[in-house]
């Protein structure tokens, strides 16, 4: 069935398949955060109970994760800047599509006038559109290059110990605020509970 596709039909699918990976890409970004969290949790926990070997190994992780977690973002992007200049494309190539035809229904309305000028002019057109064409192709296979290229000289740690032990830090006292929190509300409600019991025994 699908050699009898037509080319807005296989259009469609590769548009698809662009927007699937997309999707994949973004989901994998949203993974990398929740390894994230599960690192921290468990290194609070190996820095609890003392065990630093464990904690050296889980800052280790923390910092591949926050590399990943780069290199899928910077995917993201150049997909999505790609899939515009496609749009971009599409756009310029509806354009030729519809003034080629435009110029053969002229052609035929007017018959043989001029034909030899106007089939110049258009061999002219069609060869800067290939010539457009040819550096759309050179563009994003350079866009491709540099994007490699930027990974490859990416460093190899994306965040530093500082930051992942200030990272850690910094959920401990979220924790230590909210219990301190907690206990305020529950001695509230203690102390107001004690007031209604003093007030029962003094009727």
């Amino acid at each position: 069935m699908g050699l009898f596709k037509s080319s807005e039909e296989r259009r469609i699918e590769r548009d698809m398949k662009i927007r699937q990976g997309i999707r994949r890409i973004e989901k994998a970004i949203a993974e990398q955060n929740k390894f994230t969290d599960e690192f921290v949790k468990n290194a609070r926990q190996a820095r609890q109970i003392g065990d630093q070997a464990s904690y050296q190994f889980i800052r280790n992780s923390l910092k591949k994760t926050a590399t990943i977690k780069k290199m899928l973002e910077r995917q993201l992007l150049a997909v999505k800047n790609a899939l515009l200049i496609k749009r971009q494309a599409e756009a310029t190539a509806d354009f030729a599509a519809a003034m080629k035809t435009m110029a053969s229904e002229v052609s035929r309305l007017y018959g043989d006038t001029n034909l030899s000028q106007t089939q110049l002019d258009w061999e002219k057109a069609m060869a800067q559109s290939q010539t457009m064409e040819e550096r759309m192709t050179m563009f994003l296979e350079g866009l491709e290059d540099t994007a490699a290229a930027d990974v490859s000289r990416a460093p190899a740690e994306a965040i530093t110990d500082d930051e992942i032990d200030r990272l850690i830090a910094a959920e401990e006292q979220v924790d230590q605020a909210r219990e301190a929190q907690q206990m305020s509300a529950l001695r509230a409600e203690l102390n107001a509970l004690k007031g209604e019991a003093g007030q029962k025994e003094t009727k």
